[in-house]
């Protein structure tokens, strides 16, 4: 009896920098409209309301919402504002320049959860330039780098966003041609995001305008 192949679950690419500046953000917006709504007077209350409802949104969007989702059947990237779902084999290519891209059905999309930085990509283009010259590299105050060398020969020669980008391409390549991962590119708008910062948008346009 043949086994069926085994699935995995979605891998989960997000900044962990971006978690926690939205966390701590969304805190501090929080306390200060709180302040403002329990001891305000006259239109401070609508005010703080108005903002909240405006700021509160966009720092969600581009900080804890962004994610990329790989599974064996389809890519589901999930940006600020939409999430577009791309089956593998409509994948055409997953690049990382000055940001990552995946361009599916020949349109370009931005994967704004695997950010690219430019000085992790430069220590580690001299970490695996120094691995090929046969030197050790030193650690801290010039100790222990051998002995991270030997116990992990490949940490640090790949910066973590083209490491990410390396392993989508992987995925598209590996399934594209499976049956379970065809299919049409999905685009849906994050309403959830864009209704609240509308409506805290126009009540502080309201409020400009009647001041």
């Amino acid at each position: 009896m043949t086994s069926e192949p085994e699935k995995y679950a979605d891998r989960t690419y997000r900044s962990g920098a971006a978690l926690a500046a939205g966390v701590l953000l969304l805190g501090l917006v929080g306390w200060l409209a709180g302040d403002a709504l329990l001891r305000g007077d006259g239109r401070t209350p609508v005010t703080a309301a108005s903002t909240l409802l405006f700021v509160a949104p966009l720092l969600v969007a581009f900080t804890l919402r962004p994610a990329v989702f790989a599974s064996d059947e389809r890519l589901r990237v999930r940006n600020p504002f939409r999430t577009v779902t791309v089956p593998w084999s409509r994948v055409e290519s997953v690049r990382a320049g000055y940001s990552t891209e995946l361009v599916a059905g020949g349109v370009k999309y931005q994967m704004w959860a695997i950010p690219v930085s430019l000085r992790a990509r430069s220590k580690a283009n001299r970490r695996r330039e120094i691995a090929e010259s046969g030197r050790a590299p030193r650690g801290l105050f010039g100790f222990g780098g051998q002995a991270a060398a030997a116990s992990d020969p490949e940490a640090g020669r790949v910066a973590p966003g083209d490491m990410a980008v390396a392993e989508l391409r992987e995925l598209a390549e590996r399934h594209g041609a499976d049956e379970a991962a065809q299919g049409e590119i999905a685009v849906r708008w994050s309403y959830e995001i864009l209704a609240p910062l509308a409506l805290g948008g126009v009540a502080l346009l309201i409020l400009w305008i009647t001041s």
